[in-house]
């Protein structure tokens, strides 16, 4: 099997042809490397780790011979630069970590590499997880693969986990860890042709994460086909006594979730997602994934999420708000950079972080200090955490009459580097049908559904009830099928 070949295999495809004996750990991990060094125009990887990923790889071929083998062991993936690595440096995107190197492993990351999985590098960001396109990384920003038909004009990959879909979408690594605020998997996952899953809060361990905003933020994993997206979920999730929100229930086999069968489910379509100036190929896309449900068997049922209109702008207080707290710990006394100036203490501090923080971190920051301040608390804050209370209510409601939801994944395709980069509500505006999740805590899944008129991937998002992964997987299985989505990216990078 030629390198080329191997690359394009899916996870579930590796692990049996490993397990058969029909390839190596190492002539995978191999094959991944030379993509990796390929497709350096993408800038998806911040730090490549190729020694560390053979000496892997090599475990994993040994695991293999003893018959010792989990689904992962021996699979290439990349890793989001916001879970920490032991040994391996993790910067967030950021320059305040730029020469960050943990002492610890973060609980996914562990889990995956106890499953055998073998670590390529860490994929680029925006910079702490703040941004819809990743342009904001201190690295510069990561290129989607895909390009407009007939334009040479390169597009944002989405974000913030846009390294992670660049380097999946680029064959250079079978799967990627992400990380989801508010939309951080699933828009980036549409704009880039995969699938990308939003677990529930508390599913998957926080700890070793960089943190964003700690009552939003969730790992998951992205990847190119939904029983890839199961199998590597199984791996991630797990009860960790080291993260306080993290919750202690079984992980069931999400592969087997996969039946094909969704006769008699409801699924049901929110009213609200209708929103003014959504372009006539996302409706049309909608419409066609209500098709596919009621050719599955599935009932379709109109719901309504009355406070749908109001989880942007809750979104966008309760986040900057937790992130100005986070990020208070960025001072440059401990493990940060740290700008020497003349004066004391105070002027150190402003120096460091003027320095190290980009634009649009300062931006959050400076919004979350805002609304978290005397006299402005009530009005902002406390008013975002009633309005997150009622959306979450909103799906209680819903769930009561319906399995799952299916909304579109994003407003429009991907779009061109720096067109909304000086616009930060344009780009805010990307995030409206993935936030909901985020604020209510709840799961959600984007699947490549079809192209636009310019041949770029277009997204359906699936959601689910609280720990109602199983249920969202197997929906996302069918319409997969029903979609048949098999387009990818031409190697232009290699040209």
């Amino acid at each position: 099997m030629t390198d080329k070949n191997l690359t394009r295999l899916t996870i579930a495809e590796a692990r049996d042809g490993l397990q058969k004996g029909d390839f190596t750990a190492r002539e995978l991990t191999e094959a991944h490397i030379s993509e990796v060094e390929a497709a350096r125009k993408l800038n998806a990887y911040v730090t490549e780790t190729p020694e560390l990923a053979l000496a892997m790889a090599d475990k994993a071929d040994a695991r293999l011979k003893a018959g010792d083998a989990a689904k992962l062991t021996g699979i290439p993936l990349a890793i989001k630069d916001l879970y920490c690595t032991k040994d391996v440096r993790t910067t967030a995107g950021s320059k305040m970590l730029e020469n960050f190197v943990p002492t610890y492993e973060s609980t996914v990351t562990q889990n995956l590499f106890d499953d055998g999985a073998v670590m390529l590098g860490k994929v680029n960001m925006d910079e702490f997880a703040m941004g819809s396109s990743n342009e904001t990384s201190f690295y510069g920003n990561t290129i989607n693969p895909w390009k407009a038909e007939g334009s040479d004009k390169e597009l944002v990959p989405g974000g913030s986990s846009g390294g992670s879909v660049s380097a999946v979408a680029a064959f250079t690594a079978m799967g990627a860890t992400a990380s989801d605020t508010g939309g951080s998997i699933r828009q980036p996952a549409s704009f880039t042709g995969l699938v990308g899953l939003k677990p529930t809060y508390g599913r998957c361990s926080r700890w070793g994460m960089v943190a964003f905003a700690s009552s939003l933020d969730q790992a998951g994993p992205v990847a190119r086909t939904v029983r890839d997206t199961a199998i590597m979920m199984e791996s991630m999730a797990s009860y960790d006594i080291k993260d306080s929100t993290s919750v202690d229930r079984p992980v069931p086999d999400y592969e087997k979730a996969l039946t094909g069968d969704i006769r008699g489910m409801k699924i049901g379509i929110p009213k609200e997602y209708r929103i003014d100036g959504m372009p006539d190929e996302i409706e049309k896309l909608w419409q066609q994934g209500i098709e596919w449900l009621k050719a599955a068997g599935a009932e379709i049922v109109d719901i309504s999420l009355p406070h749908t209109k109001y989880a942007l702008p809750a979104y966008y207080i309760v986040a900057p708000a937790e992130a100005s707290s986070n990020l208070a710990r960025y001072d440059g006394v401990r493990y940060t950079m740290r700008k020497e100036v003349p004066g004391g203490l105070q002027e150190m501090y402003e120096a460091t972080r003027a320095e190290g923080f980009g634009k649009e971190v300062q931006r959050r920051i400076m919004i979350g200090t805002y609304v978290l301040s005397a006299g402005y608390y009530d009005a902002y804050y406390l008013k975002a955490q009633k309005v997150r209370t009622r959306i979450a209510e909103d799906f209680e409601k819903a769930y009561e009459k319906v399995d799952a939801i299916l909304t579109p994944s994003c407003p429009s395709a991907a779009f061109p580097v720096g067109e909304k980069s000086n616009d930060p509500i344009a780009m805010y505006l990307n995030d409206i049908f993935t936030v909901t999740a985020n604020m209510a805590g709840l799961p959600g899944i984007s699947i490549p559904a079809g192209l636009d008129h310019q041949g770029l991937p277009l997204g359906l998002q699936i959601l689910g009830p609280a720990f109602g992964e199983e249920t969202i997987l197997k929906v996302a299985g069918v319409m997969e099928d029903a979609a048949g989505f098999t387009a990818t990216a031409n190697a232009w990078w290699k040209e």
